[in-house]
């Protein structure tokens, strides 16, 4: 747990409760917010990551409350929060949050999760031992003797099959769990455990939305995502950006110029090319860094540096991340956090806004399930039995996940099923984990405007016509148009290249090979030997619908098992 709070530790124990927390100080610097927190008047002790963007006017209303303050923090308003208005308390906050507060009088102890899963919260609950462990990341659970660290195959499955994305509350493992998004665990004396979810994402639209014009949205989502950038720069510490070159990020940086942001720091990463794929975008990230004159920090990863990374990245993941850019995101944290404690990235804005290519063939379709499932999923159940060994081989679990999914209320439309879907799980349990991961893995602190609430309670109500116009997330680009360079905007879509991982030649196949062909993976025999040598013997032409690489996920997994001791 230490890289995620290098600053300062602290445990306190009370009779059968022990809450221990590492430190990343970013507001209220000083010792009377350190942690755990404990109000010995109120009778509460707390454990908090994150960062409440609204402290400061919750903390004006408790104080009309009555309630008197120590510290200058959000810590503390997160522990009066919580005497205040209870579970409820969590609805009141805009920010990340993983929180975990013990009550001295009744002795309850209650965990909490933000709305977004931004910050995660693990948890190993053993009602026959009678004892709950919990932790931000799933390796410090396994360092404590996790319970049952078997293979899930439901969880499997889904990484196998759902790009890796493995749903809340399920980990690859079958004893521990993670705390769902938006949701308060509460742990009674005597054992009882309650699970409450405090809010639900809603993407349908009533009559008033869809009669509104495409000007109308612009102005919102231009108000509601300048508020958000606004309240991310909330620290006593410089905040930077982590400029892509991409509409998000750039776009983020064009609005905290818009507000009048000086001395801004940005940073990139490229690396080497592989045959015809690029490995850098600078051209558009040196752009946007000029044209509002940022401090700009180029950072160019040269082969010996990548490969020497990918163990400790790989280590350094609570959970297997396929994606190739998450070594690119540890190397660029590495270098960032030498600069600064804080960073605003544009994670989100494509599942917020429509920005991906399988969204428009759901406007119009009778099987948005079968549709969903074409362009998303890795492979189907039919090559999943190829792959993996019989006795983990049941159900198709994802697509009964995504059918279950579609099917709740809160969403009419195919393509509203699929925003809502990619918003509250696919982004959780993809982009915004592996960011959380990757940047605390240095002390280095990311915040997500995307995924501020109110922008997307907002987008949610905005009719999928408005964003998928223009190749998708039109009403964002529309507000890009009035503020960034259009080279930015009109442009093919970029991600953050890693060519060497997406077509392992070299020195990064002998490593695959090593890692399958290891006396352990032989042993532990997740995969079937002729599935595997299928794959070794002609990477490029076993690739996923969205480009990923199906050796890499296989390899991948054997790598973090291993990683871990597992």
């Amino acid at each position: 747990m230490a890289p995620r709070g290098p600053d300062a530790e602290g445990l306190v124990v009370h009779g059968p409760v022990a809450l221990g927390h590492r430190r990343l100080k970013i507001i209220d610097l000083t010792d009377r917010a350190r942690q755990p927190m404990t109000d010995a008047e109120l009778g509460l002790t707390l454990v908090f990551n994150g960062c409440i963007y609204n402290h400061g006017e919750l903390r004006g209303e408790l104080e009309a409350m009555g309630y008197r303050f120590f510290s200058d923090g959000d810590t503390e308003v997160v522990l009066k929060a919580w005497h205040a208005w209870g579970a409820s308390c969590a609805r009141r906050f805009n920010g990340m949050f993983a929180f975990a507060v013990h009550e001295r009088d009744t002795g309850r102890l209650a965990l909490g999760r933000d709305r977004l899963g931004i910050k995660p919260l693990y948890i190993d609950h053993d009602p026959v031992a009678g004892r709950v462990r919990f932790a931000s990341t799933l390796p410090a659970l396994l360092a404590a003797g996790a319970t049952d660290t078997a293979i899930d195959p439901v969880a499997l499955h889904h990484y196998m099959s759902f790009h890796a994305v493995v749903p809340a509350p399920l980990t690859l493992l079958r004893g521990p769990r993670k705390v769902s998004p938006a949701t308060i665990v509460t742990f009674e004396p005597d054992g009882r455990r309650t699970d409450q979810q405090y809010c639900e994402l809603r993407f349908d639209q009533d009559p008033e939305d869809r009669r509104r014009s495409a000007e109308e949205w612009e102005d919102r989502v231009h108000a509601a995502l300048s508020r958000a950038v606004a309240r991310r720069m909330t620290a006593d510490v410089p905040v930077g950006v982590l400029l892509s070159g991409g509409v998000d990020s750039s776009l983020v940086v064009g609005l905290l110029a818009e507000l009048g942001q000086e001395g801004l720091k940005t940073f990139s990463i490229g690396f080497d090319a592989v045959g015809e794929e690029e490995g850098n975008e600078f051209r558009y990230s040196d752009l946007v860094a000029e044209r509002f004159g940022t401090e700009h920090h180029r950072i160019i990863v040269k082969p010996p540096r990548l490969i020497d990374a990918l163990p400790r990245a790989i280590a350094a993941m609570s959970e297997p991340m396929v994606s190739h850019d998450a070594v690119a995101f540890y190397l660029l944290s590495e270098e960032v956090s030498q600069h600064v404690k804080v960073v605003q990235s544009g994670q989100g804005a494509d599942e917020i806004f429509g920005g991906y290519h399988w969204y428009p063939p759901l406007m119009e379709t009778s099987d948005a399930v079968r549709d969903y499932a074409a362009v998303f999923f890795d492979r189907d159940h039919e090559e999943y039995g190829e792959a993996v060994d019989d006795a983990l081989v049941d159900m198709d679990f994802s697509r009964a996940f995504v059918a279950g999914h579609f099917d709740r209320p809160g969403a009419e439309r195919p393509i509203d099923k699929a925003l809502r879907l990619d918003t509250g799980v696919m982004l959780v349990d993809d982009p915004v984990k592996r960011v959380d991961n990757m940047t605390m893995a240095f002390g280095l602190e990311a915040r997500v405007p995307f995924l501020d609430h109110e922008l997307v309670e907002l987008a949610g109500r905005i009719p999928a016509e408005h964003k998928l116009k223009g190749e998708g997330k039109g009403v964002l680009k529309d507000v890009a148009r009035r503020i960034i360079p259009p080279e930015v905007i009109d442009r093919p879509k970029g991600y953050f290249p890693v060519p060497a991982l997406k077509y392992l030649e070299g020195p990064y196949y002998e490593m695959v090979v090593d890692v399958l062909s290891s006396a352990r993976a032989r042993e532990r025999g997740l995969f079937k030997p002729a599935y595997v040598d299928k794959l070794l013997s002609d990477p490029r032409a076993h690739m996923t619908p969205l480009r990923g690489s199906k050796l890499w996920q296989v390899a991948l997994l054997e790598f973090w098992l291993q990683a871990h001791g597992l």
